[in-house]
């Protein structure tokens, strides 16, 4: 599964909620400010700019753009870090302040039903795209099943 199918399974639509929750702010804090200004083509980067560009980006996404999906989904990720901390609390990974360790071994603590589980805990607490796209990334950077 590439990344991009993540982003193409929840639709246009939760794609354009999920750009609006995108804080320029925390782009600069995580240093990744100039990186998404560069992979978005945009010259000018701002929330404004961005939600506009969503069209252009979403048919980039279905072009297949990988690099593009990656650089949006930390965008997006990191604007929800007290979101990541919360799931991943609620299914007892071990991290710092939202991020593991890439050599997790991922299996025990992603069990069969996981993606639901944090689907129904959730839900109300946070927007269901949203938590539909962390389910989903977290498959897909984990090689786990949702």
């Amino acid at each position: 599964m590439q990344l991009t199918d993540v982003f193409l399974a929840l639709g246009q639509e939760a794609f354009g909620e999920m750009l609006r929750g995108v804080s320029m702010g925390k782009l600069r804090t995580y240093q990744l400010f100039d990186r998404l200004k560069a992979r978005t083509h945009l010259t000018k980067l701002s929330s404004e700019t961005l939600q506009k560009a969503s069209s252009r980006l979403w048919r980039r996404l279905a072009g297949g753009d990988d690099e593009l999906a990656r650089d949006l989904s930390q965008a997006i990720l990191v604007c929800h870090l007290d979101m990541i901390v919360a799931v991943l609390d609620f299914l007892k990974v071990p991290h710092q302040d939202g991020f593991f360790a890439k050599d997790l071994d991922a299996q025990a603590y992603f069990q069969e039903g996981w993606s639901q589980r944090v689907l129904e805990r959730f839900s109300g607490v946070y927007p269901a795209s949203l938590l539909r796209f962390y389910a989903g990334h977290l498959a897909w950077e984990l090689h786990v099943a949702p």
